[in-house]
């Protein structure tokens, strides 16, 4: 274990994301849940990723710098 915390820098977000919000969809049949940002003119969620539990969620925000609605 390392005494030192990395400091990960937040990735840009992209250009065409900008303005978006971020949104999570679950799947009717699975259950399964992704995380993206939501684009409401195309109905899709861009740059998705699977989001298993609340700490995917939280990762999510984190990379991208953004804060999290509660």
């Amino acid at each position: 274990m390392s005494i030192f915390k990395r400091h990960i820098k937040p990735v840009q977000i992209p250009k065409e994301c900008i303005g978006l919000e971020i949104q999570t969809q679950s799947s009717i049949c699975t259950g399964e849940r992704i995380i993206g940002f939501y684009d409401p003119k195309t109905k899709k969620l861009l740059y998705s990723e699977l989001a298993s539990t609340e700490k995917d969620v939280d990762a999510f925000y984190k990379k991208y710098g953004a804060e999290r609605k509660t």
